[in-house]
């Protein structure tokens, strides 16, 4: 089977086993949408049963998938802080707030109570005092409403916030909701993500998690940039005292097991809370290291892919 896979896809398909199922994942980049359907047509018919994922590398613009396996961990200020130490560097930078039943980036990001206008069916991302314009489902419905929304209609907006007039933007930056859901698949089946950030704090449990996020990316040929521990390390602004609630390593042994790099670590500071909670995101600072720090790594791993 894998032989006549080969035959009609050659070397855009790659053939995981997982058990005794077999996946494979297709790279549609450069193809037309006929062209991609005939594909995924011959694959199916050449592996009957056979789970088949589609993906396309978007050329010319890089998008950044920060994630994480659970919720709490500190995924969207990380990605917000990101974004903004990346715009800082130069780099004509966008965000997708893709936490489609959480969105947060609005407040992270100054835009609350923003509202983006629509150009020939394509949103117009809303500008924020940062230089990152943004877009997310947080600026489309009212405060506080709850969105509860099966697979497809979440899929659909995912695409219309990617999908963006984004002009000359050269990177997005795009929050993931936690966990490995409907909208990761359809970001890596339809968007394909040029990298992958993975947030984690320090203790087992959300190790466990993210490991978790990082096979859903490596199983769909979308490479991890590296792994971000947060919440690491806490010292007291009383007494001086440093301490470690959550753990200290722990990510970075993961990424040394798992073998991809380790981006750095993110204290547990009042200072940033507070700060992202008012929408002053630490990042924008003239005398910001951490962020800096974390989006030199990225952007070199940008400018080597």
């Amino acid at each position: 089977m894998t032989t006549a896979i080969a035959a009609v896809a050659g070397d855009r398909a790659t053939v995981r086993m997982d058990g005794e199922r077999m996946g494979v994942v297709l790279d549609a980049t450069g193809l037309s949408p006929a062209a991609r359907d005939a594909l995924e047509a011959a694959v199916h018919a050449a592996a009957p049963g056979a789970r088949v994922i589609v993906t396309a590398e978007r050329t010319g613009r890089a998008l950044i998938a920060v994630a994480s396996g659970k919720g709490g961990v500190g995924k969207s200020t990380i990605a917000a802080n990101l974004a903004i130490a990346l715009a800082r560097r130069g780099r004509r930078v966008g965000m997708v707030d893709a936490d489609i039943y959480g969105p947060s980036q609005p407040r992270l990001l100054g835009a609350e109570g923003t509202r983006p206008q629509a150009l020939e069916q394509q949103l117009i991302p809303v500008a924020t005092p940062y230089g990152v314009p943004l877009l997310s489902m947080g600026q489309l419905v009212e405060p506080g409403r709850a969105i509860a929304w099966r697979g497809p209609m979440t899929a659909g907006a995912l695409g219309q916030l990617v999908e963006g007039a984004w002009g000359a933007a050269d990177t997005l930056v795009v929050d993931m909701p936690p966990g490995t859901g409907d909208v990761q698949l359809t970001m890596v089946q339809k968007h394909r993500p040029t990298g992958a950030v993975i947030v984690s704090t320090p203790q087992d449990l959300a190790l466990i998690d993210a490991t978790r996020a990082i096979d859903l990316f490596v199983k769909a040929n979308v490479p991890i940039i590296g792994l971000i521990e947060n919440m690491a390390g806490y010292r007291c602004p009383h007494c001086g005292e440093n301490s470690d609630p959550f753990g200290r390593g722990g990510a970075e042994a993961a990424a040394a097991e798992l073998g991809i790099p380790f981006l750095g670590r993110v204290p547990l500071e009042l200072a940033i809370r507070t700060a992202s909670d008012a929408g002053r995101p630490p990042a924008w600072e003239p005398d910001d290291t951490i962020f800096a720090g974390l989006a030199t790594r990225v952007a070199e791993w940008l400018a080597a892919r």
